[in-house]
């Protein structure tokens, strides 16, 4: 996603911010860590400052490992965020040059997880948008909602009525789409071993029901989810 050894090159957007962290773990890390969780998902590089061109550098960290001890510790404190959606691998210390920073790596959070919340209060919930995290509306959060449930309906149906292929269907075309919130038909495919036709079907339903968004022409169609 990013290349640490060209860091310069890279600025703050909608999937990547930057935070000095020079005095320790900044507060505001967790309305970032909860705005990546319920968009598509990004990175946070603690160590790394954005200068007046807007290009990122990195900083001198004094201790990177006790930095990342302690935000391990954090992440799983309810009085920081409601869930802890990251792996091991989510959470390292990378070199830049000749400086060390840290590079939290959050996904996007899987139907049923979202909204991720901080400060021990489900109304803290965030978004990204662009370079900046904002604080969920009440139409933010019955949109999320209302994808997971129609998913966990898709899936509930697909059981009853006899079809569990259908309900795989979904779950990976969903599960893919998370991981990877910009994807073509053929990627899917390929990823989750459907066919084509499969997946396309898959999509019409999940875009008639407003939870996947398609953008570009036939041939280069593209395909995310809404919320």
């Amino acid at each position: 996603m990013i290349d640490l050894n060209h860091l310069e090159r890279y600025r703050e957007n909608n999937r990547i911010e930057a935070k000095k962290a020079v005095g320790g773990l900044p507060q505001s890390i967790w309305e970032t860590y909860s705005a990546f969780a319920n968009t598509l998902g990004g990175l946070i590089l603690l160590g790394v400052e954005e200068l007046a061109d807007k290009s990122l550098h990195a900083v001198r960290l004094p201790d990177p490992e006790e930095l990342v001890k302690t935000f391990r510790a954090a992440v799983n404190d309810p009085n920081n965020a409601s869930v802890n959606i990251l792996s091991e691998s989510d959470v390292t210390v990378e070199p830049v040059g000749n400086e060390r920073i840290v590079v939290i790596r959050v996904p996007r959070a899987k139907p049923g997880v979202r909204p991720v919340w901080v400060y021990g209060n489900p109304k803290n919930c965030y978004r990204r948008s662009g370079e900046g995290d904002y604080k969920c509306t009440e139409k933010d959060m019955e949109a999320m909602a209302h994808e997971d449930a129609v998913i966990a309906e898709k899936m509930r149906a697909d059981a009853k009525n006899g079809r569990p292929e259908g309900h795989g269907r979904i779950r990976k075309t969903v599960a893919y789409l998370t991981e990877h919130p910009v994807s073509k038909t053929a990627e899917i495919a390929e990823a989750t071993g459907l066919e084509p036709r499969r997946v396309r079907a898959v999509l019409g339903k999940l875009i008639a029901e407003g939870i996947v968004v398609a953008s570009g022409n036939t041939r280069g169609r593209t395909y995310r989810l809404k919320y």
